[in-house]
């Protein structure tokens, strides 16, 4: 995938959504620049992947709209064959509804929101967003890692694409800055006794104390909501943490706060699938 395409196809997700709304909305681009850097680094260099996120507030309706909006995009989305990744029931049946899905088999993530205007009058705006996989710019290869510490990865590798598409999940759930990816970090392959894993770590930038266990919680939240199997673990230190596994893919991730202060999240998924690792 290249970055003109990754545009149109999210561009092609978002009018899925809204061309057969009623009422019909305007849409307002808004949010940062639509091409950025990936968030998810895949070694110790500079990771030269990008990815693509739009945003588009729907403008031109009454704040009363903004929900039947969101349930209209939720149901476009639905009927192209597209999954849940998380969402709330309780919040899609009030009056400011939000919907987290994922497309299948490319892995672009949108969400449909719906912002506060007047809770009292259940007035708000409705904001869609799609968010595409890392790709590599045209006459781009991976960053090589150093091969003491890690095998090379083909950025084309499902399992390693994977790894880093649930870590981009759950930097969007932390919603904390990343820090530059340091020793020991980054992508690599793990053999064992149970069979072969890529494993991805990351850290965030160091937190203020006060919002270290909320970026965790928020964790803990995103892995609940997405049908994660969840428990707590914290460090022998009482910093706050937990290990999540999911269902299907065997994939195991966690997510804990250092002695630093910054969280740092560490996804390890099968290569050979399921049935070759135990999650």
């Amino acid at each position: 995938m290249n970055e003109q395409q990754a545009i149109d196809r999210a561009e092609q997700i978002i009018h899925q959504a809204v061309d057969a709304m009623s009422p019909k909305p305007t849409l307002e681009r808004t949010g940062p620049e639509t091409v950025g850097p990936c968030i998810a680094r895949d070694d110790h260099g500079p990771d030269d992947r990008r990815q693509v996120t739009l945003f588009y507030k729907l403008t031109g309706v009454p704040g009363s709209e903004a929900r039947n909006l969101v349930l209209q995009a939720r149901d476009a989305w639905l009927k192209q064959g597209y999954k849940y990744n998380s969402s709330d029931e309780k919040d899609m049946s009030g009056p400011f509804p939000w919907v987290s899905m994922r497309t299948e088999p490319d892995d672009f993530w949108m969400e449909g929101i719906t912002g506060v205007l007047d809770r009292a009058k259940g007035e708000g705006i409705a904001t869609l967003k799609v968010r595409s996989p890392c790709f590599l710019p045209p006459g781009k290869a991976s960053s090589s890692a150093d091969p003491a510490a890690f095998e090379s990865q083909d950025a084309d590798d499902p399992a390693a694409r994977r790894a880093l598409g649930h870590s981009s999940r759950i930097y969007d759930a932390l919603r904390a800055a990343s820090a530059p990816t340091g020793p020991g970090e980054g992508l690599s392959r793990v053999r064992g006794a149970s069979g072969t894993a890529v494993h991805h770590t990351w850290s965030t930038q160091v937190l203020p104390e006060e919002e270290r266990a909320p970026a965790v919680a928020r964790a803990r939240a995103y892995f609940e909501g997405a049908g994660w199997r969840v428990r707590p673990m914290p460090t022998s230190e009482g910093h706050p943490g937990v290990v999540a596994g999911h269902p299907e893919e065997h994939t195991v991730a966690q997510v804990v706060v250092s002695a630093t202060g910054a969280v740092r999240v560490a996804v390890t998924t099968p290569v050979d699938g399921p049935e070759s690792a135990d999650a």
